[in-house]
């Protein structure tokens, strides 16, 4: 993933790009090429790319990893104050708080509606197959965590024990 530094080196490649088809965009206007008109759309065009380059390079990526955390994948979100994550069914209870925690700052976002409340819920899920053809979910967990602070340090993590002693023991490898 570039860096915030890649994304300024861009920038300025583009701005030193931008200025050298400004300068040929002046020399066409001036020997009435038959282009000048296309090379002020693309100058225009570097203009817009530059600008935006340089933004992304001012916004710092933070990427949080939680150590422990499992790989999930989002199966429901409102956009708003609710979310659900799938989750293996092999998943231990620290695995699960840990990947609630990451989940909970891999979905914050300043954009989300919260109109009643100021907490995302997010759950962690699974799908249990008691018997061929059927398929159950179970909710596993849950987090709350704020809408308006990013670094919450006030989120509740709630393991649903009942439902984790319903998932099968995790397999057991021998190298026999």
């Amino acid at each position: 993933m570039p860096t915030t530094a890649d994304f300024l080196t861009y920038s300025q490649w583009a701005g030193l790009t931008t200025l050298a088809l400004g300068l040929l965009t002046l020399i066409a206007f001036l020997l009435k090429w038959g282009l000048r008109f296309r090379l002020v759309g693309v100058t225009g065009f570097m203009l817009v790319l530059t600008s935006g380059l340089f933004a992304l390079g001012l916004v710092p990526f933070t990427r949080t990893t939680v150590p422990g955390a499992v790989r999930f994948a989002r199966v429901y979100d409102t956009g708003a104050t609710q979310a659900v994550i799938a989750v293996p069914p092999t998943i231990t209870p620290s695995e699960l708080e840990a990947t609630l925690k990451q989940a909970a700052n891999d979905l914050f976002s300043p954009g989300r509606l919260g109109r009643r409340t100021d907490q995302l819920t997010i759950r962690a899920r699974t799908v249990l197959h008691p018997e061929p053809g059927v398929s159950q979910p179970l909710f596993l967990g849950q987090i709350k965590r704020s809408l308006l602070v990013r670094d919450d340090d006030q989120m509740t993590i709630e393991l649903f024990t009942d439902n984790l002693a319903k998932l099968p023991p995790a397999s057991v490898t021998s190298d026999t």
